[in-house]
């Protein structure tokens, strides 16, 4: 059964510990309108040579994606073609993002619990996300919310997503010379991946209802927290 959201949002106020927060990105932070899965359709039928089979992106990593390709084609996995297979993807997805800048958004709530963050002297913001990180950063660069964030750990470092809380954690160490608790970790995503992440590491996980898991499946995954928008998170 998911905490209830007050009481997160008096313990993101009053705390004293330093609180890492660990956000995904698509479903999570912006809706792209479908733009990362056109990049990614062109780049397999580029690379491979057809469609192959329906991608599933919810909470998948980039690398755990091309494994599946690998599998499906039959073919061996070699540096050289994960290479060339990110290398087109970046292309495509930046040409895909900028083709109509209409289209997409950042989600509700998102500016608004960043800059509360920013605000914040024991918070400490970054991402856990399955894209590469340099579509992590076309991104956020594309959406203007590179700004709130140095670091991560990323779809390029594993595709097992469950091993990316521990690199975010060596990360933050690295980046802030701060040795973060996981009892003060706190994951924010939108699937049960995410979900299954963070308590992989020993993290709690913040789920919110912004892609395309409901609040019941989410909660039903084992979500600490479930909320609709990042609207209902404060550290004010």
């Amino acid at each position: 059964m998911p905490g209830n959201i007050l009481d997160l949002n008096e313990s993101l106020r009053s705390g004293d510990a330093p609180l890492l927060l660990l956000f995904d990105i698509d479903g999570t932070l912006i809706d792209t309108g479908g733009k990362g899965m056109t990049a990614l359709l062109k780049t397999v039928i580029e690379i491979f040579g057809s469609e192959g089979p329906p991608l599933d992106l919810a909470g998948s990593t980039d690398l755990g994606i091309l494994e599946n390709l690998h599998a499906h084609f039959g073919t061996e996995p070699c540096i050289e073609r994960t290479h060339r297979f990110f290398e087109t993807y970046h292309v495509h997805l930046e040409n895909s993002l900028t083709s109509n800048p209409a289209e997409g958004r950042v989600l509700d709530g998102v500016v608004e619990l960043l800059q509360d963050i920013a605000g914040a002297a024991r918070a400490k913001p970054a991402l856990l996300t399955g894209n590469t990180m340099q579509g992590a950063w076309i991104k956020l660069r594309h959406y203007r919310l590179d700004h709130h964030f140095g670091f991560g750990a990323y779809g390029s470092d594993r595709a097992d997503r469950n091993l990316l809380g521990r690199i975010a954690l060596e990360r933050a160490l690295a980046q802030t010379g701060q040795a973060y608790d996981t009892k003060h970790t706190l994951v924010i995503g939108d699937t049960p991946k995410d979900i299954a992440c963070a308590h992989a590491v020993g993290a709690k996980c913040l789920a919110v209802a912004t892609g395309q898991f409901s609040e019941d499946q989410l909660a039903a995954a084992g979500a600490d927290w479930v909320v609709s928008s990042l609207r209902e998170i404060s550290l004010r």
